[in-house]
């Protein structure tokens, strides 16, 4: 990993030789150590830094979460979190400062080091995205301009507009696309280190558990990037309908395999299957994305030693189900929401989700021609239901 200037933010003394000690160790420069907010934005002030070490509680008027905020609008520099607790509450006030990474002490140097790359990495990549951005909203005001100064050229004007929409797309698909390869060798990767971990070796139960991390990590990204790129997709107007005929019962325990390895909660799923034909023929895909959303989310928003109901059923040429969950519910005021995109139920806490899930659920169902529809109570659980046609 190539040099970087650290500022450590420590009240701590001794933690804050030690911590500086293994950062030269693998060749950092410590530009200052600081034993209060204020102190590290006077440092800040007079020395440019590349990443700053923070512990959360800290002496002076300004405390770690507080003195974070005022980096992230002042400087724009990663920081990392450094701490001995890893309860909820303290989880929750760290989360709303976006911070690049959390280590809890007594940490492990190269545990540390990987976070503090980790940590430059996802800084750089959210400000070329943010660049990108950035000239997409220039381009969109640009456009906006040329469209108030060209009225008798109104024909003209929408067919730029168009190219606006087109352009945002492929901008979209190109970079969701370019994740998609160096995911795809990180994640074999992870997988590789899981098999060395199974040989003789020292550090065995360290390297599975980092390595499982890292491919749940992947796998979630992977996931975003996918819903990205459908919708990219559904933008364009390229969603398809594509039957093909398939095994139903195969089909259904695909499903549900992809959903267990990928869960990091220990939630059962419990499938109840009904009369059903052998074979159907559909859209695979799309309903592969249905399934597998609706499973995850009633997975995911479930408590550890909950179960989900998988119940799926063949009835006058449609397959119906039903996916029940006793999770933390939807609150009412907004289950009218519930399949925008990037929406995100109020009571979701710190789970991590993009919100895209149950608008991809829906898209599905409708390019199939299908119905769906649920019901949910705070603190119960939410149910839903889907009923898609199919040919035998």
């Amino acid at each position: 990993m190539f040099p970087l200037r650290i500022l450590i933010t420590e009240d701590d003394h001794v933690s804050a030789l030690l911590l500086k000690k293994a950062l030269e160790k693998n060749n950092h420069r410590i530009i200052g150590i600081s034993d209060s907010g204020e102190k590290a934005l006077e440092i800040l002030e007079e020395h440019q830094a590349d990443i700053v070490m923070m512990d959360i509680n800290l002496s002076g008027e300004l405390d770690g979460i507080k003195t974070t905020e005022i980096i992230n609008e002042k400087y724009d520099i990663p920081v990392v979190y450094l701490s001995a607790s890893s309860d909820s509450e303290t989880l929750t006030k760290v989360v709303g400062t976006n911070p690049s990474a959390y280590v809890i002490k007594p940490f492990n140097i190269r545990e540390l080091n990987m976070v503090i790359e980790l940590a430059i990495f996802k800084d750089r990549k959210e400000k070329e995205l943010q660049k990108l951005n950035n000239e997409l909203e220039e381009k969109v005001k640009q456009r906006t301009a040329d469209l108030h100064n060209a009225n008798k050229e109104l024909i003209r004007a929408l067919e730029k507009e168009r190219e606006i929409g087109e352009l945002k797309s492929r901008i979209v698909l190109n970079v969701s696309h370019g994740f998609k390869t160096p995911l795809t060798s990180i994640l074999s990767s992870a997988q590789l280190l899981q098999i060395y971990a199974e040989k003789d070796h020292p550090f065995k139960q360290k390297i599975g558990k980092h390595a499982k991390k890292i491919e749940n990590s992947v796998r979630s990204l992977n996931n975003l990037l996918t819903s990205v790129l459908f919708f990219g997709k559904a933008d364009a107007n390229k969603i398809d309908y594509n039957p093909k005929k398939m095994f139903t019962a195969a089909f259904i325990n695909e499903v549900i395999d992809v959903v267990k390895a990928s869960s990091e909660n220990k939630v059962k799923i419990n499938l109840q299957v009904g009369e059903i034909p052998k074979t159907i023929t559909s859209d695979v895909e799309l309903l592969y994305q249905i399934f597998e959303n609706l499973l995850s989310n009633a997975v995911k928003y479930s408590k550890d030693g909950q179960e989900v109901e998988f119940s799926i059923w063949g009835e006058n040429g449609l397959i119906k189900s039903e996916v029940r969950d006793h999770g933390i519910g939807i609150p009412k005021e907004e289950q009218d929401q519930m399949f925008d995109r990037f929406f995100r139920a109020k009571n979701v806490g710190i789970i991590e989700g993009s919100g895209l899930g149950l608008s991809i659920v829906k898209k599905c169902v409708d390019v199939l021609k299908g119905e769906i529809n649920f019901t949910s109570e705070p603190g119960k659980g939410t149910s839903f239901f889907v009923s898609i046609p199919v040919n035998k």
